[in-house]
């Protein structure tokens, strides 16, 4: 029985190795679905690289010749580095807040013991299921009424609190995997809860604390609809209402339109090639947490 049973394992190995990397209609299938995705930022990019007398003969083809005069009139322009660095300041405070209040309201969340805790949490847990479009006419209201209308601030503060749900729920499970002997162990050498939170946290929690941040700056950088609200002069416009407002200015010059958009893209779209590798094994350690 043992020789036959071998017999038909090692029969069976030859046919595992015929499809070592799994079956080809899967592969098939997702290679249709990145198509499609990038199907359209490449249009965007090479339309760039086009004039609009190519794009009016032949709107699918490659550029003949190739023209970078778009992309040069783009960047030489201060209207596109102004909302560059709006977007820049937008999304750096974004990103500080959400790390450092996230982090906070998580450690207490995971390392504290007190009632309504997990009141608290689900609390959290629910600011997942409500978008920034549902909030976004009482949000006006509060913004105007602070004072804050037209400022980069009225943009920052929102995004801030709607990343923390996010944030606080990633953070968590990494800040509770944290062994209770290193705690007791760093109070025996005389550190108190803040000390251990500056200490230890801080350094356990790095590859969570990147997760969120990388996710908070690009949300911040692609924002469009909160800033479309708060922001009405065009020298505090973010990228994605600079592209709006390019789109109307320069409507019949489509292949100047197309170029500005792949520029205003193309940071979030290289910041997360770039970290990609650090939003998945942050958040394989969260649910591992």
């Amino acid at each position: 029985m043992s020789a036959t049973a071998s017999t038909v394992t090692a029969a069976s190995r030859p046919g595992r190795e015929k499809l070592p990397w799994g079956n080809p209609v899967v592969y098939f299938i997702a290679l249709v679905l990145v198509a499609v995705c990038i199907a359209p930022v490449l249009y965007i990019v090479l339309g760039g690289f086009r004039t609009n007398a190519q794009i009016t003969t032949d709107p699918a083809g490659l550029p003949n010749p190739w023209k970078i005069g778009n992309y040069l009139d783009v960047l030489g322009s201060e209207t596109f580095w102004l909302e560059v660095g709006n977007s820049l300041i937008a999304a750096a405070f974004t990103t500080a807040g959400v790390v450092v209040l996230g982090l906070m309201v998580s450690y207490v969340l995971a390392r504290y013991r007190f009632r309504g805790r997990g009141a608290m949490y689900a609390l959290f847990a629910a600011g997942l299921m409500f978008p920034i479009t549902v909030a976004i006419t009482p949000l006006y209201i509060l913004v105007k009424d602070l004072g804050l209308m037209n400022s980069l601030a009225g943009v920052i503060l929102p995004q801030i609190a709607f990343a923390l749900p996010t944030t606080v729920i990633i953070l968590v499970p990494f800040l509770r995997a944290i062994p209770d002997e290193i705690e007791e162990a760093a109070a025996i050498d005389g550190a108190g809860r803040l000390g251990f939170f500056f200490r230890m946290v801080l350094r356990l929690s790095v590859p969570g604390v990147v997760t969120v941040g990388i996710l908070a700056f690009i949300g911040s950088w692609n924002s469009y609809l909160l800033p479309l609200f708060i922001l009405n002069d065009a020298s505090t416009y973010t990228l994605p209402l600079g592209v709006q407002a390019f789109s109307s200015q320069y409507s019949v010059d489509t292949a100047r339109v197309l170029a500005f958009t792949s520029l205003a893209m193309l940071p979030a779209l290289l910041f997360f090639l770039v970290f990609q590798r650090r939003i998945v094994g942050g958040l394989t350690g969260a649910v591992k947490g």
